[in-house]
């Protein structure tokens, strides 16, 4: 049985601190607090565009959460500042553990998906600036159902789109929430832990494995497969 691979792009393959050079220029020594209250917000946004349905793309969410976040930090930005920092997202770089990890798990035969909130285009247009596109069999959007993470039907969706079966499927994230949906949808979780002082959600379902960078992940697949 060939396991699937569905990996979270945002925060997991794609760095969304990626941006933090850009709003040193424009905010100084707080750029890191503002990355990081900005991916919190867009985050939160979408949680409460799901559960209300009440539904705008992930592109909305970042952009109302970039407004959000310099009028709680009391530092407004100019719109052609904001329109820069929502240029650079479509951008973002991907992590450095992350070209390697693909190609050894391509090399090893696993069906490699993206999996993310964004929409298509904007995930496409990510995965190729970033030069990972060709690792992947295909693009699941979240947007398809008007909807996002962790709604219980975009992991059903992933499975009908990739034409994988709950027990080979795994989702590579670096978000608990994320790594807990799936498994709650009847899939494996791979929680990759980045920041050594991060805390997965303590929900009483752990991730099925736990890695510190994607280069440790193909030894974990490995590890798993050949586990009876």
């Amino acid at each position: 049985m060939t396991a699937t691979l569905a990996f979270d792009v945002y925060g997991t393959l794609i760095d969304t601190h990626g941006v933090v050079a850009e709003l040193r220029e424009m905010v100084g020594d707080r750029a890191e607090d503002f990355s990081r209250a900005w991916r919190n917000k867009q985050l939160e946004y979408s949680f409460r565009r799901g559960l209300m349905r009440n539904y705008e793309n992930f592109a909305v969410c970042t952009r109302e959460a970039l407004d959000y976040t310099g009028s709680v930090l009391g530092v407004p930005l100019a719109e052609e500042q904001k329109s820069r920092l929502l240029e650079i997202y479509r951008t973002l770089p991907a992590f450095g553990d992350v070209t390697n990890a693909l190609e050894g798990l391509q090399s090893a035969g696993y069906r490699i998906f993206a999996f993310s909130n964004g929409a298509a285009e904007a995930v496409e247009t990510l995965l190729a600036r970033a030069g990972i596109r060709h690792f992947f069999d295909g693009v699941v959007s979240c947007d398809d159902l008007r909807t996002f993470k962790p709604d219980p039907a975009v992991y059903a969706h992933l499975l009908r789109q990739s034409g994988a079966t709950g027990g080979e499927a795994w989702l590579v994230s670096g978000n608990s929430f994320d790594v807990i949906g799936a498994i709650s949808a009847g899939m494996h979780g791979a929680w990759v832990k980045r920041d050594p002082n991060a805390i997965f959600d303590p929900w009483g379902i752990g991730p099925t494995v736990t890695v510190e960078s994607l280069a440790d992940l193909v030894a974990a697949m490995e590890h798993c497969r050949n586990t009876p």
